[in-house]
């Protein structure tokens, strides 16, 4: 990816600026969710991916699972409060689904929000407000992708 494409999203998603995840509304009122290119540049390749089983109660900012990273296992952050409905059942087997199609084919979990109205405030939505939330933590972070 360049570094355009690590410091945007796929129109109408959303993104929680803190921990670098996103989500996707889907028709029927649920949201997909996964981690951003740019999160993934910061942490490196993932060799494990373990999303939370269906029905977990996630709070906002809590974790949705786990990934094992070269040196670490890392809780993957919510950006909104819900239930876990759907996993993706492809990254038991292909972990680099998630650098491979981070907006696509590596998501991590779908869930059906119970605080969407309350938490939609606390994410970055919109082309330009995604930009400068992503710069800005490209530089907290001190990643070559800072403009």
């Amino acid at each position: 990816m360049t570094d355009t494409e690590v410091m945007t999203l796929p129109s109408g998603f959303w993104l929680w600026p803190e921990d670098q995840t996103w989500a996707q509304p889907l028709p029927g009122g649920q949201v997909r969710i996964g981690i951003t290119a740019l999160g993934l540049k910061a942490s490196g390749d993932i060799y494990m991916c373990r999303p939370k089983p269906v029905g977990s109660k996630v709070g906002q900012g809590g974790s949705i699972g786990v990934v094992e990273l070269s040196k670490s296992i890392v809780a993957v952050k919510s950006p909104l409060s819900g239930v876990v409905t759907r996993v993706n059942e492809a990254l038991e087997e292909r972990p680099e689904l998630v650098h491979q199609s981070p907006y696509e084919a590596g998501w991590m979990v779908e869930l059906a929000p119970s605080e969407l109205d309350a938490e939609r405030r606390k994410l970055a939505i919109g082309e330009i407000a995604i930009r400068e939330a992503m710069a800005h933590w490209a530089w907290l972070n001190q990643l070559d992708a800072a403009p």
